[in-house]
């Protein structure tokens, strides 16, 4: 790494080191202590395979919320490539300066609101008619929520690391209890007895074309439902309604591209992960999800999956369009009323 690599990735860091001040306490305990653990382990290079040092974890822990405290009130800072400065949130022309140096970045909103940033090796970019694809491959600079894909305007940022990390802490929460549920149908598929860090990256691989169909139908979702969507989502204060939004869009792109995808490029594994990583709110939503992949798993028969897709485009797509007027026509937004829109529609 050049030295105007390195001093790009350490402001990059520092962005994310300032967002995670911000945003860090909004996770559970369980969930915070878990993903602290696990960006030790990213930070320290350690692998899947290793156990990690109790002492040192909790050291790093309590140096890392220090310095966060320092951090909180602090503005994020611009980036600096070849003499130009770049507004950390101009990730379209930040990726312009960075395609002939191979590498990529994203600095946009997330969930909650959330800031997140990170800065990557540049594995390959894909230009489509209507988005830009880029998927990353070892990131230098990364934020504790490190989600492994987003949509942002035109761009679409795979993140391959992060996905690893993703896999490794769902396999680690399954280990807890070792259920016999959709998850571990989807973990039989990879060899784990030849090692976790072997299993993982096939598990990866797979995985990123899930990913990479879920983002392709979050575009289509956004470019469908239009900026009043996006507006109504941000401007929800932090609510069951505002949950709901969020999984009404999900299913909506499920149904566009991620479950069309998978039925038929056939990826059974891809499948049981699926259903076993579903939210809360979106089985509330989507009964007739569990039923359909029960028949699946039962008799190996598609076509309740395949109806109940095509089915939920159209009803999602509805339900999105009655919320979006819902709130279009209020001076003052009533999110029972949002609520009770999504509540009385589920599939």
């Amino acid at each position: 790494m050049t030295n105007q690599a390195e001093l790009l990735c350490a402001t990059v860091q520092k962005n994310c080191d300032i967002s995670d001040a911000r945003n860090a306490a909004n996770y559970t305990l369980c969930v915070y202590l878990l993903k602290m653990r696990e960006y030790f382990r990213w930070e320290n290079g350690y692998t899947f395979d290793e156990a990690l040092p109790k002492e040192e974890v909790g050291d790093w822990v309590q140096d890392r919320e220090h310095l966060w405290e320092t951090l909180e009130e602090e503005n994020f800072l611009p980036l600096q490539i070849d003499g130009k400065e770049f507004d950390p949130f101009d990730t379209e022309n930040i990726n312009a300066a960075l395609l002939p140096k191979r590498y990529v970045y994203s600095g946009g909103i997330g969930l909650r609101a959330t800031p997140n940033f990170f800065l990557a090796r540049l594995e390959s970019r894909e230009v489509y008619s209507d988005f830009t694809m880029y998927v990353s491959a070892d990131e230098c600079a990364r934020d504790l929520t490190a989600p492994p894909a987003m949509t942002q305007g035109k761009n679409v940022f795979i993140r391959r690391e992060s996905l690893s990390w993703l896999l490794w802490e769902k396999y680690q929460e399954w280990q807890w209890h070792k259920n016999k549920n959709a998850m571990a149908k989807a973990l039989s598929f990879y060899e784990f007895d030849k090692g976790v860090s072997y299993a993982l990256d096939r598990m990866t691989e797979n995985e990123l074309e899930a990913v990479t169909l879920h983002e392709i139908g979050e575009f289509i979702a956004s470019k469908e439902l239009g900026d009043g969507w996006r507006e109504m989502v941000m401007n929800l204060p932090r609510s069951r309604a505002e949950i709901m939004a969020r999984a009404v869009k999900d299913l909506l792109a499920d149904c566009f591209s991620t479950l069309p995808g998978l039925i038929e490029n056939y990826n059974p594994a891809s499948l049981h992960f699926y259903a076993a990583n579903l939210t809360a709110m979106r089985k509330e939503l989507f009964p007739g999800f569990q039923k359909a992949y029960q028949v699946w798993v039962d008799t190996d028969n598609l076509q309740p999956l395949k109806k109940l897709v095509a089915t939920g485009v159209r009803h999602w797509s509805s339900v999105a369009s009655d919320m979006l007027a819902c709130y279009e026509k209020q001076d003052d937004v009533s999110l029972s009323k949002l609520e009770k829109i999504v509540a009385e529609n589920p599939l």
